[in-house]
Order: C-alpha cells, then structure tokens, then sequence
C-alpha cells in the first residue's frame, strides 16, 4: 500500500515518541555488541555536529557519540525514506530580514505646485493666448491681455509723477523735491499691490506712454487643469481666470492599514505599479504619513512623491499599487518560515542531525519578513534544518494531534500492521510498534 504523506509524517513523529518510551532499540545499544557511532560532535560547541571524525574549529578533536548514549539525540529515519519523503535542509545562518508592505493608492496632484491666476482689479480680458484646458504652460507665458480703466489711470498718474518730478529743477526746496518722490512712489505701490510685476512697470517707465491692456503671465510651468474666462468677459475682482498644475512631479496617496504604521517612516523608498501601465515600475519616496487615522477604514494615509515620466504617463486619479520595502531586523538568526510547524501554542522545527538522524526542538520566534523569520531562542548558527516538513502535512488537525502526542509520550497505534494514526495508543499497545525504515534511539 503507498503511504500518503499525511501518514509519513505521523510516522516520523511516532519514531520520535518510540525512542522516547525505548521502543524499536537498535542493535548494540545496551547489549554486549559493539557500540554504534551515530555522529560526531564537537566538545566546545555542541551544536557543531558531523558524521565523520575530524578536527573541530577549536583545533580539539570531534567527540564520538554512540548510539543509545544518553547524550544521543533524535531517531535515525532510513536513507531510503528520507529521500522517498523529500526532506530538505538548509543551514541556519544571520541575515537581514525585510518586511514588505503591499497596499494600494491613487495619483493625484501635488498641491504644492498648483497656481492659480486671477486679478485684483476689475476689467475685461481683450485677448486670450492660452484659450483651452489641457495646454501646457511655461512659466512667464503669457496667458491673456486683459484691459482695465483703473489699471490705465493709475499708469497715467505714475507717468505724471514721474514727469511731475523729472521736471524740478536742481534748486527746488527739500519739500518739493520729497513730495514728486512720495506721489512717483505712491503710484508705483499701487501697481505692485495689483501683481503687476517689475518688469513690467521698467517697461512703462522706459516706454512713457500708457498701454490700453495688461498682458498677464504664468507664474510656473505646467498643465492649465482650468480656464474660467472668455475673450470679451468681464472680469472681477479675485475672479480665479487660469488654474494651472505643474504635473513633473506628483502624488501617490497610499492607504496604510493599523498593523503597518510601525514600519513605515518619513523618507522610506518605494515601489509604484499602475494599472494603466502593467510591467513598469516607478520610484517614490515617502514624504509625509498622517498622525491620524480613518475612523471607517482605520487608515492613515502615507503622501508619496514620485517623478512624472517627459510626456506626463502619471495622470492624477490613477489606481496605483505600492510596495514599501522595510528593515526588519539585521543580523539575526532567522530559518525559512516553511520549516515552522505551528502547533498552537508551541512552535517547532525539525533539526536534522548527521547520518540521518532527526529531532524536534521547541523554537521562539521573532519578526518575520522575506519568506523568513527570526529565532530568538531553539537553535543556532551552523545547524541544518528540515525545510520541507510542514508540507507533508496533508491537514491542520493532524498536525496538533501529532505534536500533542510528542509532547504527552503517546505512541501511536501500529502493533496490528495498520496503518498508524495520531490517536493516542492503549496501554498494550505501547513498546510493541515499529516504523519500516526507522530506526528509535535512545
């Protein structure tokens, strides 16, 4: 009959509660035959373990131990099964563990470069030079001509001033001469209070004659998102005529659920996909995360900044999804979080020990990140553990019933030939089991 995997892996543990109880001896173990060598140890670091004689790294030489020696550990499983049963090990080493964070988000404008063009006198705008939405922009383009009798009279009266006090002569008294500086300079404040620029009052000045119109310029590069004025309109005071948004570098507000708040931070890289655009991959930086949460979602949103492509692929409103890579834990010892059998309460690993022998070891674990997980305490550097033992596990419940029976003495029931299952044995039933290809010792 073929074993199913389910029942190897209750055989093996069921190896392991044979030897504990001193079934299935192997032959020499307290008998007159010679003792067998079940694997080398060395004699300053106990977890260096090696199937053949040697020196130790301590320059000592590697330590027998023999079968049926209170210091032997685990049971031996037969060559043939282990490689029937597909175990296999890895070496327990100090790495950096990495935790990855997976959620989605949305592209939207960067508020810190959105502008908005609008006047603070009344007029009518003659002339349009940017006349739809969508355009894109270079700071100091001009936008629109716009006319306004106030902005006209108060040109005429700066020039005024200006010719008012170009004309004193050399000998004029001090008064005269500071009153032509205040009405030149009280003109000229109010054309700065209206956002005309500098250079465009040079302009006038150098010019001496008063421009029907005023041409208003762009205040940054961008893309104009809103145009709300016509050739012709009227225009009113704080009226808002262009809304335009530099797009060369953009938001992404990602949403970051309650258990990963820990591991993000300011400044912190990350990786963007969008779904318009599968396969290519963006950069960000995490410039800012709320200090509070959603009340619905228990959320906090994280403001990622993130470099707009030459033609602009980046289009606020997008769906996006992130990936923030964070530091774990450096320089721990950390195993595979497959060779992990989760049993409840207790956590446990298979260490594989030289010519074949096997034993469970309780482990205490840490943060996990990478497909590993830290071990704060159960094994240490330099020994092998078994990797694959959590997949011959077919269902959960055989697995607790199993490690309950390792942990309680049981053996389970195989005196009949059948096949083993994880129910506790009777009393009779114990010490009269055995496992092809297993070997108990103790």
């Amino acid at each position: 009959m073929k074993i199913t995997r389910q029942i190897m892996v209750i055989c093996i543990l069921g190896a392991f509660l044979l030897a504990g109880t001193g079934c299935g001896r192997s032959r020499g173990a307290g008998s007159g035959a010679e003792k067998q060598i079940a694997y080398y140890v060395d004699p300053m670091n106990p977890a260096n373990l090696s199937d053949h004689p040697g020196k130790a790294p301590c320059g000592m030489d590697m330590v027998p131990v023999y079968v049926g020696d209170k210091n032997a550990q685990g049971i031996r499983i037969d060559p043939a099964m282990i490689q029937n049963i597909g175990v296999m090990t890895a070496e327990v080493k100090k790495q950096n563990l990495k935790r990855e964070i997976r959620t989605s988000g949305t592209v939207a404008l960067n508020e810190s470069k959105v502008y908005t063009l609008s006047t603070k006198f009344m007029g009518w705008a003659e002339k349009l030079h940017v006349s739809y939405t969508g355009e894109r922009v270079v700071q100091g383009q001009p936008l629109l001509d716009i006319y306004s009798p106030e902005l006209v009279s108060t040109q005429e009266e700066y020039l005024q001033a200006r010719r008012y006090a170009d004309a004193l002569p050399p000998d004029a008294s001090a008064e005269a001469l500071r009153g032509a500086r205040e009405l030149v300079e009280s003109a000229r404040a109010r054309l700065l209070n209206w956002d005309i620029p500098d250079s465009e009052i040079r302009t006038l000045t150098a010019r001496g004659t008063v421009q029907k119109t005023m041409t208003l310029r762009s205040p940054d590069k961008g893309v104009v998102l809103e145009k709300m004025v016509e050739s012709g309109k009227q225009v009113e005071p704080g009226m808002v005529l262009y809304r335009i948004a530099d797009l060369s570098m953009v938001w992404v507000m990602a949403d970051i659920y309650e258990r990963d708040l820990s591991w993000v931070q300011t400044g912190q890289q990350t990786q963007i996909e969008l779904s318009a655009l599968p396969g290519k991959l963006f950069k960000g930086r995490v410039a800012y995360l709320s200090p509070v949460l959603d009340p619905t979602a228990k959320t906090a949103q994280a403001r990622i900044e993130v470099s707009n492509t030459p033609d602009l692929q980046l289009k606020p409103g997008m769906f996006a999804t992130v990936r923030i890579i964070s530091p774990a834990a450096l320089d721990v010892v950390a195993i595979p979080e497959q060779a992990v059998i989760h049993s409840g309460d207790r956590n446990i690993a298979v260490i594989a020990l030289p010519n074949g022998y096997f034993t469970p070891r309780e482990v205490q674990l840490g943060v996990a990140g990478g497909g590993y997980v830290q071990v704060l305490q159960g094994v240490t550097v330099g020994e092998k553990i078994v990797t694959s033992a959590q997949f011959l596990i077919d269902s959960e419940s055989n697995l607790k019933n199993a490690v309950q029976l390792l942990g309680a003495g049981h053996s389970p029931d195989n005196s009949t030939g059948a096949e083993p299952t994880a129910q506790p044995a009777t009393h009779e039933q114990r010490g009269n089991g055995s496992m092809p290809g297993m070997e108990g010792e103790k």
